[in-house]
């Protein structure tokens, strides 16, 4: 346990960090899910919507330390092209 105050603050800033970030991952998995949603129903006119929320999400998770530009990135990569696969009609 933390016996400084200044360790003891930092503590208290972790876990409202944590907290915070918890809800920020949740709300960016969600809108990845409505996009695999779309796919999975082979609505393309939905899932390219679906994408168009979903990628600025991604993008301002990266800017709020969320997740990684690299993993944002592939995300955005690997929903794309699923998204061009259903457009195709593979």
């Amino acid at each position: 346990m933390a016996n400084s105050p200044q360790a003891k603050k930092r503590a208290r800033q972790a876990e409202k960090s944590r907290v915070r970030n918890a809800g920020q991952r949740s709300n960016l998995r969600t809108f990845v899910k409505k996009v695999l949603a779309a796919v999975k129903a082979g609505d393309l006119a939905k899932a390219q919507a679906a994408f168009k929320v979903a990628e600025p999400v991604l993008d301002s998770a990266v800017n709020k330390g969320i997740i990684h530009k690299n993993k944002a990135a592939r995300g955005k990569s690997r929903l794309n092209a699923r998204i061009r696969a259903l457009a195709s009609g593979v």
